[in-house]
């Protein structure tokens, strides 16, 4: 990963840029000290919001208090 200098980075921003399209990441930093990095651009991975409530629902079907209740585990907590 190079490292690059605040003014420089100013100075040759195309030249960077260039590099970073071509997968490349590179630090800048203020007075020795890192303060950005530039990478790549990955968009965010959407999920759809019908698997993650299945999912949910998925889980909840495994998961048994086996006869337990709620007030049962909390009363537990406290003691």
């Amino acid at each position: 990963m190079e490292k690059i200098g605040a003014y420089e980075a100013k100075t040759h921003l195309p030249r960077l840029l260039e590099q970073v399209k071509e997968g490349e990441e590179i630090i800048i930093t203020r007075h020795g000290v890192p303060v950005a990095v530039l990478k790549p651009y990955q968009p965010e991975k959407r999920v759809d919001t019908r698997t993650v409530i299945d999912s949910l629902y998925e889980l909840r079907e495994k998961s048994r208090l086996d006869g337990l209740s709620i007030r049962d585990l909390i009363e537990e907590g406290r003691k």
